[in-house]
């Protein structure tokens, strides 16, 4: 089976002309099924950029979130908002719960978040979340530096229930799909492992990396791996912009996918 994955598209960063001819090429590649691994758009226009991909490439589409698609409104509200997404449109993961893609493989997923416990947070690297995103910057009091360094502590709590509650939200779907099926895809917009944080060709610093790993996800991840060790587990994810691939055990793999602003693109991923 071939499926299509692509993770950062930022569809409104790009000319309608480019986004059509990401539509183009993913109607032309022949994949039975597209993936979009997060950050497709933002708070205010992610239901019109599902719709726009779905008229065109005319395939069933599973996606996660990713924390663009939450830039200018409030976590509970876009998630409110894609649980009532019409599903002939796209599935939201996790609310499509164990996909069964064929008799040996199942898709499961969540967009995961940056939780703040890889690297180094008493010197953060300041993402745009911290301010744009309503959850966060009322975490800190206020929607600015200052005010973020003077309260990172809260802001690490809120970071941690985040990931906690999106490695909690997707167990009981993985350990599922484990039971079930012989091959596993987990698609996930925040990459689970310090060795999966790829940019230009290497593993982020301790400044990056609070922000862009899930380690919760990735202990979820790796004890079910564990449990099922005849099973064959593939997670893809993104966030970073790089590209790179991690195997954190003998049957749990780990893709990043590359992105570029202004570029929207795929890549084709074959399952049994």
């Amino acid at each position: 089976m071939k499926l299509a994955w692509a993770t950062d598209v930022h569809l409104s960063h790009a000319s309608e002309a480019v986004d059509e001819a990401f539509c183009a090429d993913i109607l032309d590649s022949g994949a039975e099924v597209l993936l979009l691994g997060g950050d497709i758009a933002e708070a205010n226009n992610i239901e019109t950029w599902l719709h726009f991909v779905s008229e065109r490439v005319r395939r069933r589409i599973y996606f996660v979130l990713g924390n663009h698609d939450y830039y200018g409104g409030d976590i509970a509200s876009v998630r409110e908002r894609m649980r009532t997404l019409d599903t002939s449109c796209a599935m939201w993961l996790p609310r499509a719960g164990v996909v069964e893609l064929s008799e040996h493989t199942a898709l499961v997923g969540h967009g995961g978040w940056g939780d703040a416990r890889f690297g180094n947070f008493e010197e953060p690297a300041l993402l745009n979340d911290y301010f744009v995103i309503r959850d966060l910057h009322e975490s800190t009091g206020g929607g600015n530096p200052l005010a973020v360094m003077n309260n990172l502590p809260a802001l690490q709590r809120k970071l941690g229930e985040l990931g906690d509650e999106a490695a909690q939200t997707l167990l009981p779907f993985y350990r599922e799909a484990l039971e079930r099926f012989d091959e596993v895809l987990v698609l996930t917009h925040v990459p689970p492992f310090r060795e999966a944080c790829w940019h230009e060709g290497r593993i982020s610093n301790d400044a990056w990396l609070p922000g862009f790993t899930c380690k919760a996800m990735g202990e979820m991840l790796r004890e079910g791996a564990r449990d099922f060790p005849d099973t064959e587990v593939t997670v893809l994810c993104g966030h970073t912009h790089g590209s790179g691939e991690a195997r954190i055990s003998a049957n749990l793999l780990t893709i990043t996918g590359e992105a570029r602003y202004g570029a929207p693109g795929f890549r084709i991923v074959n399952v049994k």
